[in-house]
Parts: structure tokens; sequence; C-alpha cells
């Protein structure tokens, strides 16, 4: 097969930052997918109905003539009021709200700390079908940060899904054989997405023969076991695993630096990195779900009328190093093999 033409994309994890950084790198999805799940993290976060609407006219201020659809979220806070939650989603200015653990990640400084004072807001969401998206980690000092996945599994999300039955759950960014089975094991409302450089690197990409900053993101890559389960749960046509690629752009300067910032940035270069993943694997014909379709049945959207082409190259296809934003140089995924797919429409 050298070319496959498939339902239009949708990334249900999405970072796109703000002010100057936002306009340079907001073009690099909207080229490909249609929609994409928009993570709320900004400084200080999007807390209320409406910041995120302000939020929204500023992506599409930033993407003028796009057809591009993004679908905002709120940052749960404990402070973060019920009635304002199911308000805004009733409205059509969310399309879920997401849980960050205080410390686990970028701008999560004003995450959950005690989850039992956002119980109201999840029985809210449980009665008006308001889906939660977590980052699946604990961040206590004593668990390993390899482990903190699975801990976050029996510590947290299991007892908030036994007390809240009616509440969907998608677990973002799996990263390991624990997160495919837990899903696998409890069919009913609960979905995963899956990154882009996840199914790409495992931890000695990270870490053998020197640190390389730009692999380094949160939830950290880990052991290739754990990748293949990631590789597998992806091409096996389930319906609970879907696209979210945690595209997380950073400044080279707040990458290359002593403490450098969590984040891949795949936008660019997603869907050609996919196809050569899911064709090494002969699952081509899973792609088209994985990327399009069970992403938005799980939570409840149409599928995107449109469609994209991609095309296989004969020469490697060489994609840009960088992406020049006002904020910065930003550096592009690289997945470390040739890539001879290419969207040509």
């Amino acid at each position: 097969m050298t070319r496959l033409t498939l339902t239009r994309p949708d990334d249900f994890h999405l970072h796109l930052r703000d002010g100057a950084m936002l306009a340079g790198i907001a073009p690099e999805t909207a080229r490909d997918f249609a929609r994409a799940i928009i993570m709320p993290n900004l400084v200080p976060p999007v807390v209320t109905g409406a910041q995120a609407a302000a939020y929204r006219e500023r992506i599409a201020a930033a993407l003028p003539g796009s057809d591009f659809t993004p679908l905002m979220t709120l940052y749960l806070t404990e402070t973060t009021d019920p009635a304002d939650v199911v308000a805004a989603h009733k409205a059509g200015i969310i399309a879920a709200v997401k849980l960050y653990p205080a410390g686990a990640t970028t701008n999560s400084a004003s995450g959950v700390r005690d989850f039992d004072k956002v119980r109201p807001v999840f029985d809210a969401m449980a009665e008006a079908g308001v889906p939660l998206c977590l980052h699946g980690e604990v961040t206590d000092a004593e668990i390993d940060i390899f482990d903190r996945e699975a801990v976050f599994i029996d510590r947290v999300l299991d007892p908030i899904r036994r007390a809240n039955p009616g509440l969907r759950v998608i677990m973002e960014h799996v990263t390991t054989k624990d997160a495919v089975e837990y899903v696998r094991a409890n069919p009913k409302g609960l979905g995963a997405t899956i990154t882009t450089h996840h199914l790409i690197i495992n931890r000695n990409n990270l870490l053998v023969g020197g640190m390389r900053p730009h692999y380094f993101c949160l939830p950290v890559a880990k052991r290739e076991l754990h990748r293949q389960a990631l590789v597998e749960a992806a091409i096996s046509g389930d319906a609970r695993f879907f696209l979210g690629t945690d595209s997380a752009p950073h400044s080279d300067d707040r990458k290359e630096c002593e403490c450098c910032a969590a984040g891949c940035f795949t936008a660019t270069n997603t869907m050609p990195l996919l196809a050569q993943v899911f064709e090494r694997e002969g699952a081509l014909d899973k792609l088209e779900g994985f990327t399009a379709h069970h992403g938005a049945d799980f939570y409840g959207l149409p599928r995107n009328a449109t469609t994209i082409t991609l095309e296989k190259q004969a020469e490697p296809v060489r994609f840009p190093a960088k992406i020049q934003t006002g904020a910065g140089p930003v550096t592009v995924f690289e997945p470390g093999f040739d890539v001879h797919w290419k969207v040509v429409g």
C-alpha cells in the first residue's frame, strides 16, 4: 500500500499554550487535524467556563480561516464550582474537565492534593455526562518516577471510579502495561489516549549515551516491554484506545538547560510517524480507527466528514527540525528512524 485515505483525525490531548507560542505552533496541528482536546494548564490555568470561552477565542484568532475546532477543558482545582462545570458543558464551551495531581507535570501547581475536596465536582460531572481527563501519576517523593502511573491506578483512579461508577474517564497518555491491562479489565466508561512519542521511544532513548531533553516528557517513557504493550493496544482495534498526542511545545532554551521542561512536540509529523509505526506492525488498516473514530465515539462526537491522504515516498521524508515562533524555536520530535509517509492532502 502506497496511498492511504483516512477520516480526518482528531487529537484528544494537545497543548497549544498561549500568546506568541500559540500563534507559532497552532497551525502545525490545524494542518492535519480537525479537532483537538485542548489542555488548560496555562499560567494562570483555565478554571472557569468564561476563561475557557476566552481561550477558545484566542485559539480561533491564531488560526484565521481555519476549519480546526478546539475542544476546551477546565482545569480542576479544589475550589472548582460544580455548577460552573455543568453549565459550561451544557453550553458547549467545554468538552471535559482535566485533573492534574498537584506537582505532576508542567504548570500543575494548582492541581488537586485532597481528592475528597473534588468529589462534589465528580458527582455533578457523572450526573451531567461530563468526561474526566486525568494525568495518571502520584507525586509522592518516595514513589519511583517509573512506578507513579501504576500506583496512581491503585491509589487514586480505582477509588474514584468505584465511588462514581457513572463518571466517564479518560486515562491520558498511558505509558505502562499496567494501564493497558486496567483499561481492558474495566470496559465500562473508561478510555485511554496514547501518544505518538510513547509508541516510539522507551527510556533507553531518553538516557543511553547521554540525556536527550527533547525526549523528556511526563509521564516519562518507560521500559521497552511497556512501549510494546502500548503499540499492541494502539493497533488492536480496541475502541477504548485512541490518539492523544500530548504534543507539548517548549522553546529550545527551556528544553536545552540544566533543568529542562517536560514535553515532546509531535504536532508537525504525528500522522506520518503513526503511519510508519502501524505499517511496521502490519496494521495500517487500524490507523483510521485509532486516529479518527475511537476518540470521537468515546466523547460522543460525530466522526469527521472530511478526509486526509498520506502517500508513501521512495525516499525518506524530511521534516523541519524546528518550528520558529515568537516565543523562540521549538524542536520537532525526531523518531530515530526513516519515515516514508507524507501527508499530501
